[in-house]
């Protein structure tokens, strides 16, 4: 699988072991990683996955530790 090509919400709902209808009520929520819909048809960036990742880490509970931020 190439980066430049779009997923579908399988792959990240397999990625996080959480169900397909939980990325479901993120995106109504406007929550989750950026999502692009074409064609009635919900597709997700790699690079939208994994920024999504990088600013769900934590230094502490109370903390954010963005790896993004770091590497500036």
């Amino acid at each position: 699988m190439t980066a430049s090509k779009d997923l579908t919400q399988t792959h990240p709902a397999d990625r996080w072991q959480v169900a397909e209808s939980t990325l479901e009520c993120w995106r109504s929520e406007g929550i989750g990683p950026l999502f692009m819909k074409m064609m009635g048809r919900v597709r997700y960036r790699l690079s939208d996955i994994t920024d999504f990742e990088e600013d769900a880490l934590r230094a502490g509970t109370s903390e954010r530790a963005s790896a993004r931020r770091d590497r500036r």
